[in-house]
């Protein structure tokens, strides 16, 4: 209600909870864009590769999380990750997988050490956006001309070469599209975090902070600060998007 200058960035940056809250951002753009694009480039591949019904089932089966909303996919992870007291039956996929290995039952989405829990949500993000993923790039794959792969494969070249030397370097700007796409989204995930730990147990993140702030505090000032924040750090990343498009549409 009053201007206060740049205080609220002052306190925003001097808080250790919102330095971890950086830190857990960063962690998500390092990690969720590169494997969802690894495993989207591997589903792509392999699709690619066996017959044309085989394919179907197979990328239905892995785009089939797409269609589910993060606060419903959310809610089947924690099933999977949940965790019973001591002298009630195990329902948790995890601790049953760790139980068989003789490992006791965690209670896993409150393990910060070393941010245990902050990468197993990562786990849901990932699983909901490889499929989108493998659908675009595997179309990038296909429109790569079939003539540079029978060339290279006549010079003597060997399926990996194939690929890393004649069909990546022809997707590059689909891939980095894709890229650039689910780090945007994770720049801005919240849903996950809400559904799941609601920021609990360090595992908060910037729009969560936001919703802390201006829903919960009702601090309109700070909340102001944190989307400011969130928007510096998209802005390159749009920019950069913006891109590769064009890049891509001059290349066609």
């Amino acid at each position: 209600k009053k201007f206060v200058g740049i205080e609220n960035y002052v306190e925003l940056f001097g808080s250790a909870e919102f330095i971890s809250i950086l830190i857990n951002n960063f962690l998500w753009i390092a990690v969720v864009p590169a494997v969802t694009v690894s495993l989207g480039v591997l589903f792509a591949t392999l699709g690619n590769q066996v017959g044309p019904t085989r394919e179907k089932i197979l990328k239905s089966l892995i785009f089939m999380p797409m269609t589910i909303s993060f606060v419903s996919a959310s809610t089947i992870w924690a099933y999977i990750y949940v965790y019973v007291p001591p002298g009630r039956p195990e329902i948790g996929l995890l601790n049953n997988i760790a139980n068989s290995f003789g490992i006791e039952s965690q209670p896993w989405l409150q393990i910060d050490t070393g941010r245990l829990n902050t990468f197993l949500l990562m786990a849901v993000i990932v699983w909901l956006q490889v499929g989108y993923s493998m659908v675009i790039i595997s179309a990038g794959i296909k429109a790569v001309p079939e003539e540079t792969i029978e060339a290279a494969k006549i010079d003597g070249a060997r399926t990996g070469q194939v690929f890393w030397k004649i069909i990546f370097p022809q997707i590059r700007g689909t891939v980095m599209a894709v890229f650039i796409t689910v780090l945007i989204l994770v720049m801005k995930i919240f849903d996950i975090i809400l559904a799941m730990t609601r920021g609990d147990h360090n595992t908060s993140v910037l729009a969560m902070a936001f919703y802390d702030e201006f829903v919960v505090k009702d601090d309109s000032g700070m909340a102001a600060a944190i989307v400011c924040v969130l928007l510096v750090l998209i802005a390159p990343l749009m920019w950069l998007q913006i891109r590769t498009v064009k890049q891509q549409e001059e290349l066609r």
